[in-house]
């Protein structure tokens, strides 16, 4: 499959599984709240895991229609972005245990998907 087509197939997928994601958290959120605490509730704001399921999904088979060398420096990319997620959260907790305020976990995939983005363009820039 050449670059550019299985590029767009790729957007395709994970665009599709980002709609269906933020229907399903949208719905999940403006039901769930008003539901009692208890096992329903929990399955009902758990919703949004499914389409985040097909997402990963996507980035699946994104990675196995790539060539040897743009998968290698692609999770070269996710490497780097884990390393300096790790490295990130450890000193945040410590930083709670200190008096900051305590963050919520989303905030992890920003970290996350931030490194992984910013070592790309660096990557990038410096094979310029």
């Amino acid at each position: 499959m050449k670059e550019r087509e299985a590029h767009s197939k790729y957007r395709t997928e994970l665009f599709s599984a980002i709609v269906v994601y933020a229907v399903v958290l949208f719905g999940s959120i403006s039901w769930g709240r008003g539901m009692d605490p208890g096992p329903v509730r929990t399955l009902v704001l758990l919703t949004p895991m499914i389409p985040l399921l097909l997402a990963v999904w996507a980035i699946a088979r994104q990675f196995a229609r790539m060539d040897e060398f743009v998968r290698l420096r692609s999770l070269e990319s996710l490497s780097v972005a884990a390393g300096v997620t790790a490295a990130l959260t450890f000193t945040y907790g410590f930083l709670e245990t200190a008096g900051f305020p305590k963050i919520s976990m989303f905030w992890v995939w920003v970290v996350m998907g931030a490194s992984w983005g910013l070592h790309s363009l660096l990557r990038r820039a410096m094979s310029r």
